[in-house]
């Protein structure tokens, strides 16, 4: 069974030093809820990565994304242009309901945190349904969006979001490609628990197979995604 782990040599790595860097984009509040109006007015802010900006596309399209989860409400933008398979998967995955109910089940501090295992129903089907990589070229800085994968056009359902700038995962060796970025709620991205192995994480193989029991036995609990939903797409001012 195929068992993704995003670099954890690279940990090694990032424990010799690490950049952090605050999301520019506007945040949603209780006071400014969603609509239509407020997401259309959010400008792209997702810059190329160093050396690649004679190449980037011009990012002119995005869909927006809700997140809630067990540590606060999370809004994501998609950008199909940045990373076309990518965003086209999890959106698909999004409407199909994949994400909701399933643990956030590897947290690295200074690293990433990683999502996205459901062994419900039909969806442990999608684990082995790849689809090929997109040309990275755009800076894997915090708050970013990339797939994890076990090697080149191995990409499925796992998703992680950057602690930091993670730029080197770009390298063509390795080739995790940004398709979007959290622009609300970082802090309860922050807030994600880590479980399971330092590093690793939960087991993937006991997530697919009986998920249900395998967070019922453990004795610290994940931080869970409760419903993700598409709440608004369009063109950037």
């Amino acid at each position: 069974m195929k068992k993704i782990i995003t670099l954890l040599f690279i940990l090694q790595l990032i424990a010799c030093g690490s950049q952090d860097s605050d999301s520019s984009a506007d945040s949603i509040t209780a006071d400014a809820p969603l609509n239509e109006q407020a997401l259309s007015d959010m400008k792209i802010s997702l810059p190329p990565l160093p050396g690649k900006e004679d190449f980037v596309p011009e990012l002119t399209k995005k869909s927006t994304v809700l997140m809630q989860t067990g540590s606060g409400e999370i809004v994501i933008e998609i950008y199909p242009e940045a990373a076309p398979n990518a965003a086209a998967r999890f959106l698909e995955l999004v409407e199909a309901g994949f994400y909701d109910a399933t643990p956030v089940f590897r947290v690295v501090p200074d690293f990433v945190a990683q999502f996205g295992i459901n062994w419900r129903d039909n969806y442990p089907q999608w684990q082995d349904n790849n689809f090929d990589d997109d040309p990275s070229l755009f800076a894997l800085e915090r708050g970013t969006l990339a797939f994890a994968k076990a090697g080149p056009d191995t990409n499925s359902t796992q998703v992680f979001i950057n602690y930091i700038e993670n730029n080197r995962l770009a390298e063509p060796r390795y080739n995790f490609t940004v398709f979007g970025k959290v622009v609300s709620g970082m802090e309860a991205v922050d807030a994600f628990i880590p479980v399971g192995e330092p590093g690793g994480g939960l087991d993937q193989g006991r997530l697919w197979n009986d998920g249900a029991a395998y967070l019922d036995s453990l004795a610290t609990k994940p931080i869970m995604i409760e419903t993700v939903s598409i709440v608004g797409s369009g063109v950037s001012p």
